[in-house]
């Protein structure tokens, strides 16, 4: 949509006396709608989703929204039936299909899962463009980000402060959508109207601003292939701030920082300073920042902080805790590559989202402060793991599945996730275990800007990835740390003079790891061919297995020590 159409819609969406009426008490959200990556439907999986134009009124006083989706698709096979998701909180005034208006009635969202009856068949290649108008009071998060919602809240000077945050529970928390990972439109554009005092940041490349002349501003933003739950909504009386990262693959990124009129400056320039170091740490660790033509984005929020494709939310409070850099601002912008560049296919391979993101901080200790820095931050991983779930089921799985740990792996994706690749990245190598990295994430090992897109990617495609390159069979490496809960756990007996090693697995299989012993300080590697190996050692001999740390294995003190604290 033109953007002189889109401002044309906005003054139709606030005057429209459908709309305009008085907003219905909070409505309670269905147990469909807070959980996301629900398998899609056929008719979902017909279509590719070629644009979503996306029109917001934000009215602070009464915590809703005005909204207007116009949602463009492509039939892959003829499709009679068009379904999506929106949370039954929003009344749906009208439903127009390629600008034929169906009456109330025809559609149907009872549980969240929107239904809209074709007024005929469409063929495939045919365009479908449907244009939905709903208002409500979307559901508010009681502890953003950790359950997914709106926040509405006040700056410290008492002025609007609203933000979004709705990756476990997904994007139909405010607009109507395919909530799964595959559900990515192939653009879109978003048209924010606002308080004329306050800023709509949001995804993408900034459009410009339009003064309504009621009091309103709209805010118009447009973004290519974003990530379903990236898409965000935030307001408040910012300040932004600017400069340009000349980046190592030639190209100049945009770097912007919204942050709060009331913050703290020097605070902010300080915050702000650490962009561009991380961006030539992530560049050159991993290759080309995806978005470059768009923008490295922040913007200071209520809540701590999400992955919101190239506007990530910042709410650590500046905090400083002796490791150098702000550990929040250094997450998210990893998803930019493990999340947003590269999205999980399934909910069951997010640890190629949370895994890969939660190693890069490590490795940004060792960049910054060398190998005791990194070293401390994979030990204080290696003290969380629960090692209760595996880190990849093999099965379709939804958000508040994996990432519950009653349920899932919960915080193993993270930590058990990165330490899975630590151990990986020691035993092929750096150059072998770079060079899968880059496949995974771009689908070619030689990026560059301009010659790749985002994409989507699956756990059996990874492992496929690092047995090409390092031109082995390491499935039994990932069926082990992956697919089983339990850790490997590496035995040792001594009978006399002969001590044994062997691998013990939650399948039973080999489990050929190397491992590195020190025998009274002399360095042994033990090639562990079938899972298993000799060594002689004389009788007294201080034996100390792994004193590199290279390999991920059951501790059995750990395992006691939670043992005894959960009593």
């Amino acid at each position: 949509m033109r953007l002189t159409a889109a401002l044309c819609l906005t003054t139709a969406l606030l005057s429209s006396p459908a709309l305009a009426q008085e907003t219905q008490p909070a409505r309670d959200s269905t147990p469909f709608t807070l959980s996301s990556g629900t398998p899609r439907t056929a008719s979902q999986t017909a279509l590719t989703f070629d644009k979503a134009d996306l029109s917001f009124a934000v009215l602070p006083a009464e915590q809703a929204l005005r909204a207007e989706a116009v949602l463009d698709f492509t039939p892959k096979t003829p499709v009679e039936t068009i379904e999506l998701e929106l949370d039954v909180v929003f009344d749906i005034s009208a439903v127009q299909v390629n600008g034929q208006s169906l009456p109330r009635g025809a559609w149907s969202n009872p549980d969240g899962r929107l239904t809209i009856p074709l007024p005929r068949p469409f063929a495939a290649g045919e365009p479908i463009s449907l244009r939905i108008a709903y208002s409500g009071r979307p559901h508010q998060a009681r502890r953003a980000p950790w359950d997914g919602g709106f926040v509405w809240t006040t700056t410290p000077d008492g002025q609007p402060w609203i933000a979004s945050a709705v990756q476990g529970e997904g994007c139909d928390l405010f607009w109507p959508c395919i909530d799964h990972p595959q559900g990515e439109p192939d653009r879109a554009d978003l048209h924010i109207t606002v308080p004329s005092e306050l800023s709509a940041p949001a995804n993408g490349r900034f459009l410009g601003k339009t003064d309504n002349g009621d009091g309103t501003t709209t805010w118009n933003w447009t973004a290519r292939q974003p990530d379903t739950y990236a898409i965000t909504l935030n307001v408040a009386p910012y300040v932004e701030m600017s400069a340009d990262y000349r980046s190592r693959f030639g190209n100049v990124v945009p770097l912007h920082f919204w942050r709060l009129a009331s913050t703290d400056p020097a605070k902010a320039q300080a915050l702000f300073d650490e962009f561009p170091k991380m961006l030539d740490f992530f560049e050159a660790t991993v290759g080309p920042f995806p978005f470059g033509d768009e923008k490295m984005g922040v913007v200071e929020t209520p809540h701590l902080g999400m992955e919101h494709q190239t506007i990530n939310a910042y709410g650590n409070g500046y905090k400083l805790d002796g490791k150098g850099y702000d550990w929040l601002l250094q997450h998210e912008l990893a998803h930019e590559w493990f999340g947003n560049q590269m999205t999980n296919a399934d909910w069951d391979d997010m640890w190629l989202h949370e895994g890969f993101g939660t190693y890069m901080q490590p490795l940004y200790a060792r960049w910054l402060n060398g190998e005791r820095a990194m070293q401390a931050e994979l030990q204080t991983m290696r003290l969380t793991l629960s090692n209760r779930f595996p880190v990849v089921s093999g099965r379709p799985q939804d958000a508040a599945t994996v990432y519950d740990d009653e349920t899932g792996p919960g915080l193993d994706l993270y930590y058990k996730g990165a330490l899975i690749a630590h151990t990986l990245r020691l035993f092929i190598g750096d150059e072998a275990f770079y060079e899968a990295l880059r496949r995974l994430v771009y689908g070619r090992p030689d990026p560059a800007p301009g010659n790749f897109t985002p994409r989507y990617a699956t756990t059996p495609e990874y492992i496929a990835i690092v047995n090409a390159v390092t031109g082995r069979d390491l499935t039994w490496f990932f069926d082990a740390y992956l697919y089983q809960a339990d850790l490997p756990d590496l035995v040792m007996t001594r009978e006399g003079e002969q001590v044994t090693l062997e691998w013990k697995t939650g399948n039973g299989r080999p489990f050929p790891l190397p491992v590195d012993v020190e025998v009274d300080g002399a360095l042994h590697r033990l090639a562990m061919t079938g899972g298993r190996e000799r060594l002689f050692a004389p009788e007294y001999a201080h034996i100390l297995l792994d004193p590199g740390s290279k390999t991920l294995r059951r501790l059995e003190h750990l395992e006691q020590w939670k043992h005894s604290s959960v009593q």
